[in-house]
């Protein structure tokens, strides 16, 4: 049983963290986060968001980049995987 454990469900097991990780990379976007916090603050200066809108975006995004920061730091360690 061991033998059909290790042929059968390992590789499957090592593709669904693989897919988790890569999953996670993409939804927390560290610099994607960042950039949108820079195009928030632009807007602000040209006057194309309101100081409200602005104040309220910028909480929102930096609630987002927190964890993001976090989840990246979950992969990073090797503490992000599929349990069977």
């Amino acid at each position: 049983m061991i033998v059909v454990d290790d042929l059968l469900f390992r590789p499957i097991v090592s593709i669904a963290n693989a897919l988790h990780a890569t999953a996670l990379n993409e939804l927390y976007d560290v610099e994607e986060i960042q950039d949108e916090l820079s195009e928030n603050r632009l807007l602000y200066e040209l006057g194309e968001r309101s100081e409200e809108e602005y104040e309220r975006r910028r909480e929102e995004l930096e609630a987002e980049l927190e964890a993001a920061r976090e989840v990246r730091e979950w992969i990073s360690g090797g503490r992000v995987e599929v349990k069977t």
